[in-house]
């Protein structure tokens, strides 16, 4: 059944149909979630489809946005799809609205330092509340603002949670160093350490030794320095060292 039209295709003799209501609900909220997609997706595509319940109604608004590499600058291709239903009782007042929301997201990246790097996962989450239905809060606007406060809540759930402990993972798996190189860079920081502690006063010994480890990108001096991160405990102070290694070879 075309969200827009409200026929079937191909046409179904028995097929269910919304009340005129909740029609009048759907054409609006397509309306209103068309311009939704436009602000934050930049395009795509969207739906809204509504049905009618015992005591009220339901709706799915669903989102399909698709990267590809067809322009200049976009390095990679994907797909985030949202699915949102939600259930409205709208028989008793307040109305009560449940969101049940899932967002799926495909990414996939190719490179020569990475070679092709695939992306995909999905995520869940549902919310309940009860909202106030008068001619300045319709149905529309309290699924909206249901919806876009769940859709900031998902995508931020995935830029900190998943997408950044992927990339400490990867980090962790994957070294940019050879093995030869961060045993120099160790040995170099037992020796400042051993050389601190034999300066060290009687009363001042080191009682503890760490080596942080190499500071890259952002503490990079230029193409040929590395900066080594040394932390030293004396008695009851820290220390934190940052050492410039001239050279791969020093």
């Amino acid at each position: 059944r075309s969200p827009w039209s409200n026929k079937y295709s191909p046409d179904l003799k028995y097929g269910v149909k919304p009340s005129k209501q909740v029609r009048d609900i759907g054409v609006n909220a397509n309306e209103a979630f068309s311009i939704y997609r436009e602000f934050y997706y930049e395009g795509g595509v969207s739906s809204v489809y509504c049905w009618d319940l015992e005591g009220g109604f339901a709706a799915c608004v669903l989102i399909k946005k698709t990267q590809d590499q067809s322009k200049k600058g976009q390095p990679m291709k994907g797909t985030w799809d949202s699915i949102h239903v939600i259930e409205i009782e709208d028989k008793k007042k307040p109305a009560h609205y449940k969101l049940t929301s899932t967002v799926m997201l495909t990414l996939e990246t190719e490179n020569q330092q990475t070679g092709t790097v695939s992306l995909a996962g999905s995520l869940t989450r549902q919310d309940e509340q009860d909202l106030t239905v008068d001619s300045h809060n319709s149905h529309v606007s309290n699924m909206g603002r249901m919806i876009e406060a769940m859709e900031l809540k998902l995508r931020t759930t995935m830029q900190l949670i998943y997408f950044e402990k992927t990339k400490d993972i990867v980090d962790n798996l994957r070294s940019a160093k050879g093995t030869s190189m961060t045993k120099k860079q160790h040995d170099l920081a037992q020796n400042v350490a051993d050389s601190i502690g034999k300066r060290a006063n009687k009363n001042q010994q080191i009682r503890h030794f760490s080596f942080v480890g190499h500071v890259c990108p952002h503490y990079r001096l230029s193409p040929c320095n590395d900066v080594v991160v040394v932390q030293i405990s004396v008695s009851s102070r820290h220390l934190l060292l940052f050492l410039v290694v001239r050279g791969q070879t020093n």
